[in-house]
């Protein structure tokens, strides 16, 4: 039998999910009406106050930021989808991802990541984003897949 290659991009997203699983729930707490309104009316500085408020009970101050930039998707008929363009940076590693907030789940997409001193093993590498996830909590992660399921936090 082959060895599979081990999917370092999808185990970060997932390590990246279940931190923000919180977040996520607390941003789809939110009217979906009114984040569209800020995004299509630019008013990034009130999205990044309510992203700064849904964050503050679980990470670190700085540690999880809006990224001055979001995308909405609204159908006739459909459900809107609102996605922010989200910062992540502790412990020398930086994030940049796509958090997608749809009215049952949320998911999280990483467009970039960097890692100070770079290990060049992707293993270590996984590893120490999921460090610096878990030291930038200030609650600790939930850990009940029945939970995971509740929030719709999905990678």
């Amino acid at each position: 039998m082959l060895k599979q290659p081990k999917n370092h991009a999808l185990e970060r997203e997932m390590a990246l999910a279940e931190g923000l699983r919180d977040v996520a729930s607390e941003l789809r707490l939110i009217e979906a009406a009114d984040l569209i309104a800020f995004i299509r009316t630019e008013q990034f500085g009130n999205i990044a106050n309510l992203v700064a408020s849904s964050t503050e009970f679980y990470f670190l101050p700085g540690t999880v930021r809006f990224g001055q930039s979001g995308d909405i998707d609204v159908r006739w008929g459909g459900t809107p989808i609102v996605s922010l363009d989200m910062e992540f940076n502790h412990q020398g590693v930086s994030v940049y991802f796509r958090l997608r907030l749809e009215a049952l789940q949320a998911g999280v997409e990483i467009t970039y990541i960097n890692f100070d001193n770079n290990a060049g093993d992707p293993q270590d590498n996984t590893r120490r984003l999921t460090d610096a996830i878990r030291d930038a909590r200030v609650a600790p992660i939930r850990a009940s897949a029945s939970l995971a399921a509740d929030a719709g936090l999905g990678a």
